[in-house]
């Protein structure tokens, strides 16, 4: 029987390596990994609703991240109607970053929705808004999306060519709907 030896960045390696194919990582990717190089880890964010505006790097080149900057995107993220805060899904963050990196990287990504709270998912089915009763969102996992730099209908394509997620396209309200659940689309 052989042991394995883990040291920090050997275990970090795998662990992204295995989040990446679970969100539909390439090989391309694949060997960026082996080389010890990973995705840039950093977003623009400005959430619509209370105007504020955050540019973070929440993973380093060797894959490690960092907490202080979690925390700071959940933050962004929060409710904006009770101001609950809730830790946003890692898959879901790596996600929204993927699809960055696919446009160029850099871009100011408008947040619509993040986090919402059960009493604010509710508010909005009460006012027939066709929200789910078990929204993604409600549990730190979804987040509706703009970028106007680039276009709803480029960001759509760029999210369902990853198949990394849920992707639901708004063109009305102009925004697209990411989640970190199984790939589907509507």
């Amino acid at each position: 029987m052989t042991e394995i030896s883990w040291d920090r960045r050997s275990f970090l390696k795998a662990s992204l390596a295995g989040m990446l194919v679970l969100l539909g990582g390439t090989p391309a990717l694949s060997k960026i990994i082996e080389n010890n190089h990973f995705p840039e880890g950093r977003l623009t964010l400005f959430n619509i609703h209370n105007r504020e505006k955050l540019t973070v790097t929440f993973r380093n080149p060797d894959g490690e991240y960092d907490l202080e900057a979690l925390r700071a995107i959940d933050g962004i993220l929060r409710c904006h109607y009770t101001e609950d805060v809730m830790k946003i899904d890692i898959r879901t963050i790596e996600y929204l970053n993927r699809i960055d990196k696919e446009l160029g990287g850099g871009h100011e990504i408008h947040i619509i929705s993040g986090f919402r709270s059960p009493a604010y998912n509710d508010l909005l089915r009460r006012e027939g808004r066709h929200v789910a009763g078990n929204s993604l969102h409600m549990k730190g996992k979804a987040i509706d999306i703009a970028i106007p730099q680039v276009g709803i209908e480029t960001v759509r394509r760029t999210a369902l060519s990853l198949h990394s997620g849920g992707v639901g396209f708004y063109p009305g309200p102009g925004f697209v709907h990411i989640d970190s659940g199984p790939f589907r689309t509507w």
